[in-house]
């Protein structure tokens, strides 16, 4: 996993397909939706990490 579009790749296995509209509303939800696969044991310490890992970046570029 190294882009966003891995990212939402991930969350797209699970049905999940974030869009609002509004960038940043995206990243955030991303990141609680990624949490919540981790929280419910279907993705891995190293998935979650990676993942949080490219939100947080994104975000940083978009600020």
């Amino acid at each position: 996993m190294k882009t966003l579009y891995d990212v939402q790749q991930l969350l797209k296995r699970f049905g999940i397909f974030v869009y609002t509209g509004h960038r940043l509303a995206d990243l955030e939800m991303m990141q609680d939706e990624i949490r919540t696969l981790y929280d419910s044991g279907l993705i891995d310490q190293q998935e979650l990490r990676m993942a949080l890992l490219i939100i947080k970046s994104n975000v940083q570029k978009f600020s």
